[in-house]
Parts: structure tokens; C-alpha cells; sequence
């Protein structure tokens, strides 16, 4: 099957989010659709998976002109679409999940859940992969849950299959094991369209690209034609940095420190010591506790023995409000499960951390609430229309902005950023960066929890790397590169200059 978006208009009142934008996809390929937040990635796609109408423009499929008005349409003519928040449901097994709103039935309309659990299993088997059809979908890692979405998109006869920002949330584990069945379906002739701001992966795993910038086609081509600086540099229209932003500040004080802290099951014997103005980074491989543990030193998981001292007072933080007393922030790694409420507006997300700080007899003072969220939309670039518009109205870039500005109004003396950078493009990658710079450079002590070891070797002064629960050891200088870091992560190595 080939795919062909010609002359693709739509806009937005006032706002023209496409211009004459041409795209396509043939059975086999893995082609990249890349842009920043905004240049239309994802309208473009809702155009071909039938969400919204195209204002101008045709759609061919094999050479004849197609209509989607809805998505069923596109999905009859073997468009499928999974979207970035995944739509299972957790509370089903997989066999059920695979055929909701579609369940066959027996007579006197029962289910018939043999022939889900047969269905599921042989397409399962096509697609050479493990699974127990009647395994709830809770019990899955993201990356299984991921491969299900691509699964009911096959069942369903797909050909095209569209993924927008399939690894955003996956450790590096966990996108090797969606990457080999991508590779699979494209063995098979099943066109992949990838939507990533992850530009390594798309180096790694695509044939094609194409470059969207501010709703117009700006580059398209074989994908072994360009590196990631170029791909960096057509997104954004100017040269990307990539220099180390290390700046050898002064340490002059203790500000969280960590004495042989252990828990149940997730860390143990577990020493650090971060300092005013330091970046520390925490990196490893999939299961290695980081994020356990720094969820229990802010009071947000379970109980662990050990000692945690903020400017060297001994502590033992049992909920989130006290850790915010006592300076302590915590940006969690999944902003969509984890971050946003999107019940409510950019205001009361980028402000609710601190309402028990700005409550008086019960009532939030929302003239103060106001004043310290326009400080922080001012100082960390938040571009938005109104502070009452909804979570999800803004880019991921954005949003991660919101997430940090909840916390930053609190005036925190450790920062705890777990996955930062997490599903934002190149752009407010860098901005990203720059505040985290600013932020050692005014004094904060801010720990980068990431699985990338590029992100950790740019803006730390230095990094313990973990494996299996313990420190396998601290990189820093010369010894802060990939290899020395992978050697510490995957065990190959063992030291412990902490």
C-alpha cells in the first residue's frame, strides 16, 4: 500500500497550522515525521487517520483519491492510528482489550471469549511474539502495552500504521523490544509512520523522514543521508547545541545527603551527597531503582532505612507538603500519568503544589496564587493564551514547563528532576537545559534522573550510575562518556568512588 497527502491545508480560526504540506508512506517503509511541538505533526496525522477534515488538499491511497470523513473510514481502508496516551483498559485482560467494541458473540448474544483468546493468540504468534492472551493489561510494562496498541491495529488488517511518540515513556529496554517488532511489521510490508523527537532512535530505526517546520514541509529524504545534527537543524531552522553545559561551579555547602539508604525490594546501601549549584546525575538501566529511591527520600513512596539529611539537619520526610517544607522538589518521571491533571486549567496545575503555602483558614489566596505562576511563566518562557485554559491545550514542551513552575514557586533547595526532558522536542529540550543551568547558578542543588546517558553527560557536573538497586559508581570529567557509563550500568564494571 502507498499513502499520498498532496497539497494539505487546515487551519484554526485565525491560526493556519498546515500550508500546502505534501507526505507519504509506502507498505515497507518506517518513514519519520519530524517537527517541533506546533509544526503540525499531529494535525496532519488526524487528517489521514479521519479525526479532522482537511481544509484543502487529497488523499490517495494506491493512487486513488480517498475521503475519511471519520476514523472508521480511514481504519476500513488499513489506516491505523495509535495514539501517544494509549488507549487500553487496564482493568481488562488483553484478549478483551484487543476486541473492544467490536466482541463477537455466540447465540442469545453471549461474548464468545474463545475466539478472543484464540484471535489474540494467533496474531500474536504472527507477529513472533510471547504473550498470554489473558494476562491483565495492569500487569504490563509500557512497552508490552505498547506492542498490544500495535497488535489490535493488525487484527484490524492495518497497513499503515501511525505512532505518535511510541517510546516518550519506555526505558531503553523496553524501546528495544518495540523497535523489533516495528522492524518486523516493516519485513512484512507494513508502512510505519514514527513520530519522535528522539532523534537518535529515528537514526537507528527509520528509512525516510520527513521535516515539518511552522506547518509546512521543509526537507524530506533517505535517512542515511543526514545525522542527527541535521535532522536538529531542519526542525528548528538554525544549529542545535550540543557542547557540555558543565561549568565547574563553586560547592560551598551540603544541601541533600543520602547515608546507606535500603528498602524492601527496590534500592539498598544507597550514598550520595549533593551540593548548592551542583547538577548530580542518577542514570542506569531498567529496574534500577533510581526513581524508588528518590520517591521515598520525597515522601511519595515507600519506607526505607537509612538517613537523608537536608543541610546536614537529619530528616525523614513522610509526605510530600513536609518535603516541600523543608525545600525538597520532585518533578516525577511520567508527566501524563504522573504530572498533569487534566481536569483543571494551566493555573491550577502550575500552581497546586504550593497550595498548602498560599492556604488561608482553608480558602487559597488566588491574587498570590496568580502573582507567583506569572513569575514563573515569565522566568521559565511558558508560552500560553490564558492561565484558565486547560492542561492539554499546550505543547509538551509546555506542559513540562507547568510541571516545573509548580514547583519552582516554592523556592526549592533541591530540584529532583526524574526524566525531564521526557517527550519534548529539540527546542525546549535546550530551554529545558538552559533552566536547569540557571537554576545550579542561583544555588539549587538539582538531581537529573535519566536512561540517557547523552542528557546526563551535557548538564551534569557528575553522575552515579546504578545497577540493580545499588551504586556501581560515580563518572565524572573524562570518565563521563558512554562507554564508562553503560560498563557501570550493565555490571561490567564495579566501583564505588561515590
Amino acid at each position: 500500500m502507498k499513502i499520498e497527502m498532496k497539497g494539505i491545508y487546515k487551519s484554526f480560526g485565525a491560526n493556519e497550522v498546515l500550508k500546502d504540506v505534501g507526505f507519504s508512506v509506502a507498505g515497507g517503509e518506517i518513514c519519520a515525521l519530524l517537527g517541533e511541538n506546533g509544526a503540525g505533526k499531529s494535525t496532519l496525522m488526524n487528517i489521514l487517520g479521519g479525526i479532522l477534515p482537511a481544509d484543502r488538499g487529497e488523499i490517495f491511497v494506491d493512487g486513488e483519491r480517498a475521503v475519511f470523513n471519520q476514523p472508521s473510514e480511514s481504519l476500513g481502508r488499513g489506516i491505523a492510528f495509535i495514539h501517544q496516551e494509549l488507549n487500553l483498559i487496564n482493568d481488562l485482560p488483553v484478549y478483551e482489550n484487543m476486541f473492544v467494541g467490536r466482541e463477537p458473540r455466540k447465540r442469545f448474544g453471549i461474548i464468545d471469549h474463545a475466539f478472543m483468546i484464540r484471535e489474540t493468540a494467533r496474531i500474536f504468534a504472527e507477529m513472533d511474539m510471547e504473550l498470554d492472551p489473558r494476562v491483565m493489561v495492569r500487569g504490563l510494562d509500557a512497552s508490552y502495552k505498547q506492542i498490544v496498541e500495535i497488535a489490535r491495529a493488525m487484527m484490524m488488517n492495518a497497513s499503515v500504521i501511525i505512532m505518535d511518540e511510541p517510546t516518550s515513556s519506555l526505558t531503553e529496554p523496553e524501546i528495544a523490544r518495540v523497535f523489533a517488532m516495528i522492524r518486523i511489521l516493516a519485513s512484512r510490508g507494513v508502512g510505519i509512520v514514527f513520530i519522535s523527537h528522539k532523534l537518535r532512535e529515528v537514526i537507528d530505526l527509520c528509512t525516510r523522514y520527513v521535516v515539518l517546520r511552522d506547518g509546512s514541509t521543509v526537507s524530506s529524504g533517505n535517512i542515511a543521508d543526514v545525522t542527527t545534527e541535521t535532522l536538529a537543524r531542519l526542525m528548528v531552522g538554525h544549529d542545535v547545541r550540543t557542547e557540555s553545559l558543565q561549568r565547574g561551579r563553586a560547592l560551598p555547602r551540603s544541601v541533600l545527603r543520602a547515608v546507606a539508604l535500603s528498602d524492601a525490594r527496590n534500592f539498598r546501601g544507597i550514598d550520595f551527597d549533593v551540593r548548592a549549584g551542583e547538577v548530580l546525575g542518577v542514570t542506569g538501566l531498567l529496574g534500577d531503582g533510581r526513581s524508588e529511591l528518590f520517591m521515598s527520600i520525597f515522601g511519595a513512596g515507600g519506607g526505607y532505612s537509612g538517613q537523608v539529611y537536608v543541610e546536614d539537619v537529619p530528616v525523614k520526610l513522610t509526605g510530600t507538603t513536609q518535603a516541600l517544607e523543608y525545600g525538597i522538589a520532585y518533578l516525577p518521571r511520567n508527566r501524563k500519568e504522573n504530572g498533569i491533571l487534566k481536569d483543571m486549567d494551566i493555573l491550577e496545575n502550575g500552581s497546586i503544589a504550593i497550595w498548602p503555602l498560599i492556604t488561608k483558614c482553608g480558602f487559597i489566596d488566588g491574587s498570590r496564587q496568580r502573582y507567583l505562576f506569572a513569575a514563573q511563566v515569565k522566568r521559565l518562557r511558558i508560552k500560553l493564551d490564558r492561565e484558565s485554559d486547560p492542561i492539554t491545550s499546550l505543547s509538551g514542551g509546555n506542559q513540562q514547563k507547568v510541571m516545573l513552575s509548580r514547583w519552582l514557586s516554592g523556592n526549592p533547595k533541591a530540584l529532583i528532576l526524574d526524566n525531564p526532558t521526557q517527550g519534548v522536542d529539540v527546542g525546549a529540550k535546550e530551554e529545558i537545559y538552559d533552566i536547569i543551568m540557571s537554576l545550579a547558578d542561583e544555588g539549587v542543588a538539582v538531581v537529573v534522573l535519566s536512561s540517557e546517558a547523552q542528557e546526563i553527560i551535557r548538564v551534569c557536573d557528575r553522575a552515579l550510575v546504578m545497577y540493580h538497586g545499588s551504586v556501581a559508581g560515580c563518572v565524572e570529567g573524562e570518565d563521563m562518556n558512554e562507554h564508562g557509563i553503560m560498563r557501570l550500568a550493565t555490571g561490567a564494571a564495579s566501583q564505588r568512588e561515590v
